[in-house]
């Protein structure tokens, strides 16, 4: 059998190595360490927004910085519905009720406008949200400007999941974020922002996140909690519950590799999705993501929509095309409102049961875009060292699913 091809794995820079024996020779091998003081730092410096700290997960960031704008139980949070469940499971930790709200076709990300005019509504009711939660999906930034002025207007923090999107640019439209030319990172501008470095990121420390701010009280406060919200004092006291989430030296230490050639991964990312969409383009029923003329994407993944009507089979076809011939593809996220842990829902799971199909309440806003972009779309191959002859392999087999 050919050898597999993986949708994301991942490609190391060279350095990550040097930085993990430095941490082995100084004997920090476990949470916290200079690398990860390091990692913070630098991870601070390029992206822009002031303050970092490096945790054990995206899910964990979330968890953080909900935490921190005082979510609880009864509030409503709003969520983007195209998304990886880790956005919104730290809400159900702290008995919050999800709300998901559709996306745009422009962005595939959080339709503004649909925001707008639900914020109009729960104000009117005076039920407005604890927190929005768009994402930045598959790597392209949301209307930022935009959803931060709805979102001051209102007065309700905004906390980006940028899992997906480092090394992503939002360019602006009114100069507010974009004047430099060069605009700024994924989650810049925002209350918070949320990065997973997992293994199939474009940027990688095996596991592990970072949550960022310009808020230095939240991050203060997250750190905190991120270390199992010890006490300033010799023996070990707690005051409040936290968590053990910190980041471990070693990743750390692979994040500051990766990190030195992130622009290099976003270079190649980009012209991956170049070389696809020069070759399926002008097939019918084949249409790529679209970049938004507010932000440069980084091209995580390249994803296509399949549209059986005119292409002559469906994405599934094609992904079971791809996968005898050993190589992964994905269909694009699962809305929310359409999981089952979520749909249906008018109560939540009782304390102590087993059952395996809890269910939590939620509400949604819109859904018909999200769901025809999951029943058509396909996420491709798209790790930084495929090479020419890997892509037009790829590209056959779709090529030959045509009816």
């Amino acid at each position: 059998m050919k050898k597999r091809i993986f949708l994301s794995p991942p490609d190391m820079g060279g350095s990550e190595l040097d930085h993990v024996v430095e941490a082995f020779r100084s004997n920090y091998i476990a949470p916290i360490g200079p690398q990860v003081d390091a990692f913070e730092k630098e991870f601070s410096d390029y992206t822009g927004i002031r303050y970092c700290v490096a945790l054990s997960s995206g899910t964990a960031a979330m968890h953080l910085a909900l935490k921190g704008l005082g979510v609880g139980l009864g509030d409503e949070v709003w969520f983007a519905t195209l998304t990886f469940i880790g956005s919104v499971s730290p809400a159900t930790f702290m008995g919050a009720t999800p709300v998901f709200i559709d996306c745009d076709r422009m962005s595939w990300n959080m339709d503004a406008e649909l925001l707008a005019e639900a914020l109009e509504r729960a104000q009117e009711a005076g039920q407005l949200p604890k927190a929005v939660v768009p994402t930045d999906l598959y790597g392209q930034c949301g209307d930022s400007e935009r959803l931060i002025e709805l979102c001051d207007n209102f007065g309700v923090p905004l906390v980006v999941d940028a899992a997906e999107a480092m090394g992503a640019r939002y360019l602006g439209r009114n100069g507010r974020l974009g004047a430099s030319g060069q605009g700024v990172h994924a989650g810049k501008g925002s209350r918070a922002a949320i990065f997973s470095f997992n293994g199939n990121k474009i940027m990688t420390t095996s596991g592990g996140g970072m949550l960022a701010s310009d808020d230095a009280g939240l991050i203060e406060y997250a750190r905190f909690l991120s270390q199992q919200a010890r006490e300033p004092c010799s023996h070990y006291e707690h005051r409040e519950i936290g968590y053990n989430y910190r980041m471990s030296n070693i990743l750390a230490a692979i994040g500051r590799g990766q990190l030195v050639v992130l622009d290099e991964r976003v270079a190649r990312k980009r012209e991956i999705f170049d070389y696809y969409q020069a070759r399926l383009s002008g097939i019918p029923g084949i249409e790529f993501m679209p970049e938004a003329d507010y932000g440069r994407a980084n091209r995580w993944l390249t994803v296509i929509l399949i549209h059986p009507e005119k292409f002559g089979s469906n994405r599934e076809t094609v992904r079971q095309a791809l996968e005898r011939e050993n190589i992964e593809s994905r269909p694009v996220w699962k809305p929310m409102h359409l999981q089952p842990v979520f749909t249906g829902t008018t109560s939540r799971p009782k304390s102590g049961t087993m059952r395996k199909d809890q269910s939590y309440p939620c509400r949604v806003i819109g859904g018909d875009v999200a769901e025809s972009l999951f029943r058509c779309g396909i996420c491709l191959p798209s790790g930084t060292a495929l090479t020419e002859a890997d892509l037009d392999r790829i590209i056959g087999i779709i090529l030959d699913c045509r009816g």
